[in-house]
């Protein structure tokens, strides 16, 4: 599957979305609930007819919580914002300063909202994949049992150093959690490594690297938007390259590409069907 993430984020990441599934090859979108157009976001995947529907949970990502500051205090700086990155949620979970309380409560309250759209949620996910730190994984994958969620994202990274042997390491956990409590996710992944830059030569890249793995089922993680979103320019972890990743989702070559590997396009729904 192509996933989509983001969606909700800006009202111009809504209309690159649809754009990347009616014209292109996205099958999948994640919706973040903390958005300031999840009411855009909601409308679109309801409207779209095919595109499947992933929660993208935030902890991270200087909005603010749907619940209060007081409710989900370890969750939020001192204006009541979630931080920019997931390395605060590192630092604090660390530290035991990051309480899965709150977390719990926070991302139960998004799924709600979420399921709320009307259309099924074929799986979790999490902004800038917090849920790869165990506190935060242990919750997510909670909330899935409760829910009835059968599948979650496994994010990975082909990165050398430090962080690329960090994600690898909690994957692997990961992985095994999932299995232990009898959810799916995908053999292979791409994206974390590529996010933002997902051009035609990475996402070539990336599928050839999938297609030469062991992998059955994979998913490829994208960020389509549109050039110019004045919306965009607020958030500090800007630099994305929105309208690229949305031309190449949309040029006939990268579905032509797709079929050319062996793959075929699906969702999550279809993972968690093979289980």
């Amino acid at each position: 599957m192509v996933n989509a993430d983001d969606m909700g984020l800006t009202a111009g990441v809504c209309r690159a979305v649809r754009r990347a599934h009616g014209e292109g090859v996205v099958t999948s979108t994640s919706v973040l609930a903390v958005g300031s157009a999840f009411e855009e976001a909601a409308a679109t995947v309801r409207d779209a007819g095919g595109l499947a529907l992933g929660a993208h949970l935030a902890i991270v990502g200087e909005d603010r919580p749907l619940l209060s500051a007081a409710e989900v205090p370890t969750l939020v700086d001192r204006d009541g914002r979630f931080p920019l990155s997931y390395r605060t949620v590192v630092a604090r979970g660390a530290a035991g300063r990051l309480d899965p309380a709150d977390v719990a409560r926070e991302f139960r309250v998004q799924l709600e909202r979420i399921r709320g759209i009307g259309v099924p949620v074929t799986h979790l996910d999490t902004h800038q994949h917090t849920h790869l730190w165990p506190a935060v994984a242990g919750v997510v994958v909670e909330l899935a049992r409760e829910s009835g969620i059968g599948a979650v994202r496994l994010p990975g990274s082909a990165r050398s150093g430090p962080l690329g042997t960090g994600v690898r390491l909690l994957a692997g956990r990961l992985r095994r959690r999932l299995g232990r409590d009898g959810l799916a996710t995908t053999d292979g992944y791409a994206g974390l490594d590529e996010a933002g830059g997902m051009d035609d030569a990475r996402f070539a890249a990336a599928l050839q690297r999938l297609t030469g793995s062991a992998a059955r089922t994979a998913e490829v993680n994208v960020h389509p938007g549109e050039d110019g979103d004045p919306d965009l320019a607020r958030f500090a972890w800007g630099g994305y390259r929105w309208g690229e990743e949305l031309a190449m989702l949309t040029a006939p070559g990268t579905r032509a590409l797709v079929e050319s590997q062996g793959w075929r396009l699906g969702t999550f729904a279809d993972v968690a069907g093979t289980r």
